[in-house]
């Protein structure tokens, strides 16, 4: 069975991961729709996606991680799904992150991050007097030691994996580090280029799979 919102499986996909569901959201000022290449090139894996959206400009960070734990919650409830996977972009990860500190579902597999704010981003910091009293999302992700992602737990007990833009504009590659156990490689592309390269979904697979980057193509771990 097939959860709602998830796409089907292609007829003779390589290896079909029975119960294994990989959920996926996106960042800031992005859409459900930009989530669609690296979803199908999962679902061509064998995995069922879902796809999850909101909307990010005004609305904080905690409202979010309150419907996306709502969600997760939802997911882990479904007989038919025996493993929960994520696999979220930038503000999406930091959602992620407050979501499983509300409600760590019983079924969680594994945790894999696309360019993740996990310290804040520069940019926000720079940018946080002037818009973030209308986009609240913009003063929560700054880096400053009290901003809502620096204060944030960080999932423990979990296998995380942090794929890193080297050419991001937005997010520093030290600000993309966790303080507990990940696996962390990087590839040479802009912030949302991970979204859409062959080989961070071959990454994104590999992780799923393996709970490690190593033996995947291109980047450089560590």
């Amino acid at each position: 069975m097939l959860l709602r919102g998830s796409s089907p499986v292609p007829s003779n996909p390589p290896a079909i991961r029975a119960g294994e569901c990989v959920v996926l959201t996106h960042g800031f000022m992005a859409s459900r729709w930009m989530l669609s290449p690296l979803a199908r090139r999962l679902r061509h894996r064998g995995w069922h996606t879902q796809c999850w959206g909101y909307e990010s400009w005004r609305t904080s960070v905690t409202v979010h991680a309150d419907e996306f734990a709502d969600l997760l919650a939802a997911v882990d409830r479904d007989p038919a799904v025996t493993t929960l996977h994520l696999v979220t972009h930038s503000m999406g990860c930091i959602i992620g992150r407050a979501a499983l500190d509300r409600r760590r579902p019983k079924k969680l597999g594994r945790f894999v991050m696309l360019a993740p704010p996990n310290r804040g981003s520069f940019v926000a910091t720079a940018t946080a007097g002037v818009f973030g009293r209308v986009l609240r999302p913009v003063a929560e992700l700054t880096t400053h030691e009290t901003s809502l992602v620096n204060t944030t737990p960080q999932p423990d007990g979990v296998d995380i994996g942090v794929i890193a833009a080297g050419r991001d504009a937005l997010v520093s590659l030290n600000a993309t580090r966790l303080d507990v156990p990940h696996d962390h490689v990087t590839l040479p592309c802009l912030h949302s280029g991970l979204l859409f390269r062959r080989d961070a979904a071959n990454l994104v697979a590999r992780f799923l799979e393996t709970g490690s980057f190593t033996l995947a193509t291109g980047g450089t771990t560590g």
